[in-house]
Parts: structure tokens; sequence; C-alpha cells
């Protein structure tokens, strides 16, 4: 009897443990675009991440819009840009343009989650580095 108590005493701690380090909520991607292009932008690019990811991160996509340049669109991944594009305000392939967009950021995001896996961590802690 004690032994099966001291067992779920031990799961439950665990659970507890592991719950309170994944309290974050994944899969966002956050549209903070202002015109027409931007929108269109968000929609495909979103559209191209959720079919193609498991969405097990977070992303910010903004834009800067200018009527000589045309937008400049960035995608965040974890406070840091990831990706960077200015979109001519006569865009025609914006579709094409934001599913390239998704498979770089995508490529992107493992290849940070792997850095991050291989840093060397003794002396420091992950979010001084």
């Amino acid at each position: 009897m004690n032994r099966l108590c001291l067992a779920l005493i031990l799961v439950l701690s665990t659970s507890a443990a592991s719950a309170g380090e994944e309290d974050e909520m994944l899969g966002f991607i956050i549209d903070d675009t202002i015109s027409h292009i931007g929108h269109d932008f968000y929609y495909s690019f979103s559209e191209r991440l959720r079919a193609t990811s498991p969405m097990d991160f977070n992303l910010v996509v903004r834009e800067r819009p200018s009527a000589r340049w045309g937008s400049l669109v960035t995608v965040e991944f974890q406070q840091r840009l990831v990706y960077r594009r200015f979109l001519p305000p006569n865009t025609v392939e914006l579709k094409d343009e934001a599913y390239a967009a998704a498979d770089w950021v995508r490529g992107q995001i493992v290849q940070r989650k792997l850095e991050t896996l291989l840093q060397d961590t003794t002396d420091l802690e992950r979010d001084e580095l």
C-alpha cells in the first residue's frame, strides 16, 4: 500500500513539474499587418505554415507600409527577426511569395531550435546567453 501511495505521489509530482515548464500556449501567428497587401501576405503565409508544420511555436507578422517602397514585412520568432522583405505595391504573385516565406521561416525555426539544443550552457542558464 505504501509503495502504491509513493508511486502515485511521484507520478503527480513529475506531471506537475512538467506542466509548469510548458505553460506557454503555442501555435499562434499574430497578425500585426496594416494594409491590404499585408493582410493577404499574412493569410497566405499562415495557411502554408499551418498546412506544412506542427505549429509548436509562436510567430508575429509585422508590416510597415510605405507609399513609395511598398510594405516592409517582417516575421519574428522568440522576439528575433527571422524574415524581412519589401513587397512592392503592385505585387501580383503575393501567394507564391508568402509560401516561399513560410518555407524559409520554417527552416529558420528548425535551425534555431537545433542551435539552442546544442548550446553549451554549463556556466550560464539559457536565458542569460
